[in-house]
């Protein structure tokens, strides 16, 4: 059973600073058993970064469509796991107004980070959240859940320019603001030649790990990996500049592009 301050001990022994902007993509599952469960875990993080910025997707993109078109920003579940849901509600968490790929954030500018996203039609946009997380040298934990998980390498292809990565039709979706507002925000979405395209970004494990930009380690029980991010998406960008369809398969990245000499 691990507590509180064991977490806090393994989120030092990773890396991972009190003044950080860190995005959690995570699984409670795999963390095993906490003493007072998820909301100890929130509560670790919450503390830890005391100087800092935390951010959990509170994404929404399997059930928003074109029938099911309203995200309503205080009341609509995220789909993207346990942790996310309970984060949202929490006293001073701020959540941004993005219909299909929202974040949640509490601490260090939280309100200044979660703002703007209602203004813009793509699911990552470069002025957007994800796009903050690189201008504020953010660092990103994957807490027992694989690469695979890294939504940043979606927002890579978006910036990239990458093609048939987002849809060039709208669908007509709405915004539903914590004052009660209606707001038409018509959105493309994310379309791939393949199925499941995120299922290949896991092959940057390699790469970003040999470089030192992604460092092992574990929190409770979940193995997990830490990667910065600029680096990671500067890496990434040079990568698709090589091969723009890097994705559209799970071989591995070319050994030459990345290996140190010596």
């Amino acid at each position: 059973m691990y507590s509180k301050e064991d977490l806090q001990r393994q989120m030092e022994q990773l890396g991972i600073l009190p003044w950080d902007t860190l995005l959690v993509h995570s699984s409670m599952k795999a963390i095993g058993p906490v003493e007072g469960g998820a909301d100890t875990v929130l509560d670790a993080f919450c503390e830890y970064l005391k100087d800092g910025l935390l951010v959990l997707p509170t994404h929404t993109w399997e059930q928003i469509n074109e029938e099911y078109n309203i995200f309503d920003v205080e009341n609509e579940p995220s789909c993207v796991g346990l942790l996310t849901n309970l984060f949202r509600k929490r006293p001073g968490v701020v959540r941004s107004w993005h219909p299909t790929h929202s974040l949640a954030a509490y601490g260090r500018d939280a309100q200044e980070f979660a703002q703007g996203e209602e203004r813009f039609d793509t699911p990552c946009p470069r002025q957007g959240c994800y796009g903050k997380l690189y201008d504020r040298r953010a660092k990103v934990l994957f807490l027992g859940v694989p690469l695979t998980r890294n939504t940043l390498i979606h927002a890579v292809e978006e910036w990239a320019g990458i093609p048939n990565r987002i849809s060039s039709i709208h669908q007509p979706l709405k915004i539903r603001t914590p004052d009660g507002r209606l707001l038409e925000r018509p959105m493309r979405r994310h379309r791939a030649p393949i199925r499941n395209i995120s299922g290949n970004y896991g092959k940057l494990t390699e790469p970003l790990l040999e470089l030192g930009i992604a460092v092992k380690g574990s929190i409770g029980a979940a193995e997990s990996i830490l990667v910065e991010v600029v680096p990671m998406v500067d890496l990434t960008l040079e990568f698709l500049r090589r091969n723009p369809d890097l994705f559209l398969d799970n071989a591995p990245v070319p050994r030459e592009w990345y290996a140190q000499e010596g």
